[in-house]
């Protein structure tokens, strides 16, 4: 980042022409909502469907994907904070005999462990068919349980089984696939039930939900692309079965709705103070240095490196989706970028590069720096 992009008054010229940046590395659309800590910019570019010229809807549906895991994590913070689970509950306590086989064993894996990516559980979603325009097309419509996920992740042997101690780090959507079958074990309702209760409901998120087997998205809505290997251009990819997801990212939302449940998040309004304090505690994501240079991770959100300092978040992946959200540690200035392209690929790296850039430049507008208290203006 030049000295002049950190100096430079942030304003919608400034999103404007990050956002023009990244369209320009073949991303169709885009939608931002970027808090100042006085004012929410909202800001679109390029199309919501190729071959036309129809603008993004500023209050526009999207799949959040894994930024999903947040919404998760709060809500089994809530019950530790009721008394209702520990973080140091193994697995094995609450699914017994779920984890287990090929060397999984959950009785050597916690809730902590779950939420913060240190489990050492394979990865489910690559044996999900949906990483071909082949598989998508003829899969998309596929309808998985949260016990069909797990079953899958344990056909294979773990990345490594955790000890006493052990920081070890790597993304894995079988986690959070567990802790909503925890959350369900502990409450009785379907985890989308206690996140819609617990967390949407409360703050008035109109906009967001957990959509079941349903593959449509409500108007307004942009269509959405994926390049996938087997295909020499996008391919459209708008509806999908979100069930594989599950409680690793299937909820459905808007700009508006995620900006204010960050801002409710890091602002204390869903966490007591020391829930707050325990997701805030991180280990180093090397995994994740490609794309997000020093990245760690707490229990369900991300601290992200600017120029000018840490800043709170999530990334999320869906075919046809990415959401993109950082916040400063009082979540009173940050912003939610959404776009309509996925490329499981070596694409995505140029394009994740400009989205980082696009969270600098606001996090080191004036008024926010290593030396200036977070959010303020």
């Amino acid at each position: 980042m030049t000295n002049s992009a950190t100096s430079k008054t942030y304003d919608r010229s400034v999103l404007e022409a990050d956002l023009k940046a990244i369209h320009e590395k073949g991303v169709p659309g885009l939608l931002a909502a970027a808090h100042t800590g006085r004012e929410l910019l909202t800001v679109r570019y390029g199309v919501a469907e190729l071959d036309s010229e129809r603008p993004i809807a500023y209050d526009s549906y999207f799949r959040m994907g894994s930024t999903g895991k947040t919404f998760t994590a709060a809500a089994v913070l809530q019950l530790v904070g009721e008394g209702l689970l520990a973080l140091d509950d193994l697995v094995e306590d609450w699914l017994p005999g779920v984890v287990r086989g090929n060397g999984n064993d959950g009785t050597k894996i916690t809730i902590r462990r779950l939420l913060q990516q240190t489990s050492g559980l394979r990865e489910y979603m690559y044996d999900v068919p949906i990483w071909s325009a082949k598989d998508f097309r003829e899969h998309r419509h596929d309808s998985y349980t949260p016990e069909e996920l797990v079953a899958i992740a344990m056909r294979h042997e773990p990345n490594w089984v955790p000890e006493p101690g052990d920081r070890r780090w790597n993304y894995s959507n079988t986690n959070y696939v567990l802790l909503g079958m925890i959350i369900k074990k502990v409450t009785g309702p379907e985890r989308s039930q206690v996140v819609t209760d617990r967390i949407i409901r409360p703050l008035g998120l109109d906009h967001t939900f957990s959509p079941g087997d349903d593959p449509r998205l409500p108007e307004p809505h942009p269509k959405g692309y994926t390049e996938f290997p087997d295909s020499t251009e996008p391919v459209e990819t708008t509806e999908v079965n979100p069930t594989p997801f599950d409680a690793a990212g299937d909820l459905i939302t808007t700009a508006a709705d995620l900006v204010r449940f960050w801002q409710a998040l890091l602002g204390g309004e869903l966490l007591a103070p020391a829930q707050l304090a325990a997701m805030k505690e991180t280990v180093p994501a090397p995994e994740w240095d490609p794309v997000f240079p020093g990245a760690s991770y707490g229990l369900g959100i991300a601290r992200f490196r600017s120029p000018c300092g840490p800043y709170w978040g999530h990334a999320g992946n869906t075919p046809g989706h990415t959401a993109h959200s950082g916040f400063t540690e009082d979540g009173r200035r940050g912003m939610v970028l959404f776009t309509t392209f996925w490329a499981p690929n070596e694409h995505a790296l140029p394009i994740e590069k400009l989205i980082n850039d696009a969270m600098d430049h606001l996090m080191c507008s004036p008024g926010v720096g290593s030396q200036t208290p977070a959010g303020a203006v």
